[in-house]
């Protein structure tokens, strides 16, 4: 069970506080923020509000002023003087904005997947229709597993973040049927990403398999619990994670 460290709910039209309603399941969009630091810095925080409001108007959720109204809130709940690392969660439907803050799971370096059958709801959008994947988290150290979506024996993304696949010293990542996140869209900038299926037959051919999201950040995985695959190389693991620590660093 997730523990909030901060749960609030406001009203769109007036941004009135209201009783708590984490929105999961509803009609709506939400994103998760890494938060770092005294300063509060929000990693990659423009490109996260830019894809959430994107993708509200996408699901015709359309909000005078959505930007700078986020941008209050987290003013209004964040505090200066804390030592941040954790996940700010911005959740937003036709009426409410909703907002919560939990610690950040570090992931160990033994790190597993779990192959689970299942292809999220409307999966190119980071939506609300988001219970089943939490009920399959609950059940799972979230510091040691993460679980692996996949249909059609293609894979797709994790519970909670974006994958990526190593041969031949290139990297892959699934193309359809899954969420770009925000951290992979920052990768495929830095490093050439070729977007393609990933077959579960062939999984056994990959060197490394990368999981990179806001809460992962960047993590290499060791095995896949119900898979032959295991872990053969760390090679690019070290080269995007000195990348993205040097993200972490800029002011």
């Amino acid at each position: 069970m997730v523990t909030l460290l901060l749960k609030k709910s406001y009203r769109h039209k007036d941004l009135k506080e209201i009783k708590f309603n984490d929105l999961w399941n509803g009609y709506g969009i939400f994103t998760t923020m890494r938060v770092l630091g005294r300063s509060a810095k929000i990693l990659f925080y423009k490109k996260h509000i830019d894809n959430l409001i994107k993708s509200l108007n996408k699901y015709h959720i359309h909000k005078r002023n959505l930007k700078k109204n986020i941008l209050k809130l987290i003013r209004l709940n964040l505090k200066k003087n804390k030592n941040y690392d954790h996940l700010l969660r911005i959740a937003s439907n036709n009426k409410i904005i909703s907002i919560s803050l939990r610690k950040r799971p570090i992931p160990k370096s033994n790190f597993k997947l779990k192959l689970v059958n299942y292809k999220r709801v409307d999966a190119i959008y980071k939506n609300l229709k988001y219970k089943k994947i939490l009920n399959m988290l609950s059940k799972l150290d979230v510091t040691k597993f993460d679980i692996a979506l996949y249909k059609r024996n293609k894979v797709l993304e994790t519970g909670t973040s974006n994958l990526l696949f190593v041969k031949y010293n290139k990297i892959f990542s699934p193309n359809n049927d899954c969420y770009k996140g925000t951290t992979i869209k920052f990768f495929s900038k830095k490093v050439k990403i070729k977007f393609v299926n990933i077959f579960l037959k062939d999984l056994n051919s990959y060197d490394e398999i990368l999981i990179v999201g806001s809460g992962k950040g960047i993590v290499s995985v060791s095995s896949i619990e119900n898979n032959l695959w295991k872990r053969k190389s760390l090679k690019f693991f070290y080269k995007l994670l000195k990348i993205y620590k040097s993200e972490i660093k800029k002011k």
